[in-house]
């Protein structure tokens, strides 16, 4: 039987008919849009700030493909944040290796840190499931503080920048602007190919109603896990790229301050929207850098913004505007 939203024709200009709404067009327009944002964004904005802005904005994504996707709330992400920032920092200033190579040594250890502590919570669910993350991520803060190749408090500072390569030399903010352009955008691309594939619409499913999902046949735990360490490994790739942007690895991204934080960029972007926590990263990271000025009231000034946002922006700011564009086309 035939729906009235099936029987209207899907554009007219001449009647006047309502216009289908198409998430995957909107989707390819807003990347571009985007890519040529970032892209241009040098030219009138401090490049270390929107250095900044990218690696959160990563790290956001990373996190909203584990609870705006998988259903799984985590309070211990910054244990790969900041791991892999240490680990890269560690592996450039100390043992000499490439700035390529020291990311890459820092994504790996997220993912195997990934792995070790997804086992340990994955198959537990709800606040469960968030505090044996927050308890992780709490033992992983306290081994930084302790370990002696961390620096402690003072953290690894100076850290260098190094050749890409071996040829092209990062220490010029415009060829690592270009490098955390890319390193962005093609994390950004695998985390939306990963939600509309496949695995992605299953993992949709354990979300919505897990029991159904296993009476499918599909073994939850599995694809849960593997949804965690991708989320750990790109939050890894995030905070591998900032240390060695800043130079510098410190106790600050390992902090469960850092994992509330990035809570607060997916919720105030639209939790489970592939653009959402670009933008409350962006917003976030805006506060923080403009309202410096004041202090500790920062934190205040935070917080009432975002209980304005919950009360005005039920889905987040990206959710909203999605929404508006369904029901208005």
């Amino acid at each position: 039987m035939n729906t009235p939203q099936t029987q209207e024709p899907a554009a007219s200009t001449a009647t006047g008919s309502r216009v289908a709404f198409d998430p995957g067009r909107a989707q390819r327009i807003g990347f571009i849009v985007m890519a040529v944002a970032f892209a241009a964004a040098p030219l009138v904005v401090y490049p270390i700030f929107m250095m900044k802005l990218m690696c959160f904005a990563l790290f956001a994504c990373a996190f909203n493909l584990l609870i705006g996707f998988g259903g799984l709330l985590s309070f211990g992400h910054a244990m790969f944040l900041g791991s892999a920032g240490y680990v890269s920092a560690h592996a450039a200033k100390v043992w000499g290796f490439n700035p390529e190579f020291a990311i890459l040594a820092g994504t790996f250890t997220a993912v195997g840190l990934a792995v070790v502590t997804g086992l340990l919570a994955i198959r537990r669910q709800g606040i469960y499931f968030a505090m044996i993350t927050l308890a992780l991520a709490q033992m992983i803060f306290f081994f930084c503080l302790q370990a002696p190749f961390t620096g402690g408090e003072d953290g690894i500072q100076a850290v260098p920048r190094g050749r890409l390569f071996g040829l092209i030399d990062l220490s010029s903010n415009t060829a690592m602007y270009v490098l955390v352009l890319a390193i962005f955008l093609g994390g950004f691309l695998l985390i939306q190919r990963v939600v509309h594939s496949p695995f992605g619409q299953v993992l949709k499913a354990i979300r919505e109603n897990e029991a159904r999902a296993t009476s499918l046949g599909y073994d939850a735990d599995r694809y849960k896990l593997v949804a965690y360490v991708i989320s750990g490994a790109l939050a890894g790739l995030a905070g591998a790229t900032k240390a060695l942007v800043f130079q510098l690895a410190s106790l600050t991204d390992v902090h469960w301050t850092m994992s509330g934080e990035v809570v607060l960029m997916t919720l105030l972007g639209g939790m489970g929207t592939i653009f959402g926590p670009v933008v409350g990263a962006a917003v976030i990271i805006t506060m923080q850098n403009y309202l410096a000025q004041f202090g500790a009231w920062v934190t205040i000034i935070q917080g009432f913004i975002f209980v304005l946002c919950v009360l005005a922006f039920r889905r987040g700011i990206i959710g909203e505007i999605a929404h508006k564009l369904r029901t208005s086309l």
